[in-house]
C-alpha cells in the first residue's frame, strides 16, 4: 500500500504533495513501482498535528482519489464519513478508518475496511499504558472485527496501529506477536495491516537516534519482518525497496543461485 499524503504537515516531508496534480503523480509513481493500492489522505496524524476541516479535506482528497482510481485500486485514509462517502463515491475501494468508527459505512457501500487500533488521539506514547499490549490490542480489534462483519463489510483488514499511542517497547512488542495478530484475523476470515515505515520508533533502536530520512533500512527490515509473519498489506512510502524485499522473500530459497 503506498502512502499519498495530500497535506502539507506529515510527519515525513519528502511524501507530502500540496497540490492535485503532484498528488496523483505521486499515487501513479506508486502503481508504475509495483503497489498493489494507493491509500489517499489529507489529514496529518501525527502527534500535534491541526486538525482538518471536513471542507478542507474534501478539496484535498477527492480530486486526488478521481484522478488515481483509473490506475489501480485507491484507499481513502479518512476519519470522516463526508470524505470517505465522497470518495467512494469518486472510485476509492476501501477506507482506511484510523478511528475505527466506519465500518457501518464501509458495509452500506459494499467496500473493503481497514480497521485500526488507537487510543484515544490526544494520549501521547509516554502517557500511554497498557497491561499486555498484545492482548489489548487483540481484544480491541477483535471487537472491531465482530462490528464490521455485523455491519456487513466484505473485505476487512485489522491494523495494530503500530506508533499510534504506543512507546518503542509497545511496538515492538506487537510486532514480535504479528503472527497472533494474523491468527486472530484469520478468525474472521480478514488479513492484517502493518504500516511502520519511517516512524519515530525506528529511528530510537540503534546508537544514534536517526531521522526520518535516515530510516529505509529499519522501515524495510520491519516491512520484511510483517511479511514473513504473514501480513497482507504493508502501508508503505517507499514502494520500489518494499517491492523488491517481497520478491526476495517470495522466492524459494532453493533456486537462488550464487
Amino acid at each position: 500500500m503506498g502512502i499519498v499524503n495530500v497535506t502539507p504537515d506529515s510527519f515525513f516531508p519528502e511524501s507530502r504533495t500540496t497540490s492535485t496534480d503532484d498528488a496523483i503523480a505521486r499515487g501513479r509513481e506508486h502503481f508504475a513501482r509495483g503497489a498493489d493500492v494507493v491509500d489517499v489522505g489529507g489529514e496529518s496524524t501525527r502527534p500535534g498535528a491541526s486538525p482538518v476541516s471536513e471542507a478542507d479535506e474534501l478539496a484535498r482528497v477527492i480530486p486526488v482519489v478521481a484522478g488515481l482510481a483509473g490506475h489501480g485500486e485507491v484507499s481513502v485514509n479518512t476519519q470522516k464519513e463526508a470524505v470517505a462517502r465522497a470518495a467512494v463515491a469518486e472510485g476509492a475501494r476501501i477506507v482506511n478508518d484510523e478511528s475505527c468508527t466506519l465500518m457501518a459505512l464501509a458495509g452500506e457501500l459494499g467496500v473493503g475496511y481497514v480497521a485500526m487500533h488507537r487510543l484515544h488521539p490526544t494520549i501521547t506514547p509516554g502517557d500511554a499504558t497498557y497491561g499486555d499490549v498484545l492482548a489489548e490490542v487483540s481484544a480491541f480489534l477483535g471487537d472491531a472485527a465482530a462490528r464490521a462483519r455485523a455491519a456487513g463489510v466484505g473485505r476487512l483488514w485489522l491494523d495494530p496501529g503500530i506508533g499510534f499511542n504506543k512507546t518503542t517497547a509497545h511496538n515492538l512488542a506487537l510486532l514480535a506477536r504479528l503472527d497472533d495478530l494474523v491468527a486472530l484475523a484469520a478468525h474472521f476470515d480478514a488479513s492484517v495491516l502493518v504500516g511502520t515505515s519511517r516512524k519515530r520508533f525506528l529511528g530510537g533502536l540503534g546508537a544514534t537516534p536517526l531521522a526520518v530520512e535516515d530510516r529505509l533500512e529499519g522501515s524495510l527490515a520491519s516491512e520484511a519482518w510483517a511479511m514473513l509473519c504473514g501480513v497482507d498489506l504493508v502501508r508503505v512510502h517507499d514502494v520500489a525497496p518494499a517491492i523488491y524485499a517481497r520478491e526476495l522473500i517470495a522466492r524459494p530459497l532453493s533456486r537462488v543461485g550464487p
